[in-house]
């Protein structure tokens, strides 16, 4: 379940609340009993970086992932059809 951040613009009063996605977001804040809690823009708290887990976990079975033509092998040296023959 996700955890949201939450403020009273009336009192300034803040607290983390966990809600599921689907719930409505609160509004009367638990502080002051306004109408005034609002949930607020936070960051995320993890960062997918990498060549992704498919190509570093999981190594033992399943099927590979899928070549792009950006990682096509490059041509073999002495062809003259690689940069550094040219």
């Amino acid at each position: 379940m996700p955890i949201y951040a939450y403020q009273c613009t009336s009192c300034g009063f803040a607290q983390d609340e966990m809600q599921k996605v689907s719930d409505a977001p609160l509004t009367v804040c638990p502080s002051c009993g306004q109408a005034a809690y609002a949930k607020q823009v936070t960051a995320a708290g993890f960062a997918l970086k990498g060549t992704g887990w498919y190509a570093t976990d999981f190594k033992g079975g399943g099927s590979k992932p899928a070549e792009t033509k950006s990682e096509a092998p490059s041509p073999a040296c002495g062809t003259g059809a690689c940069p550094a023959c040219n």
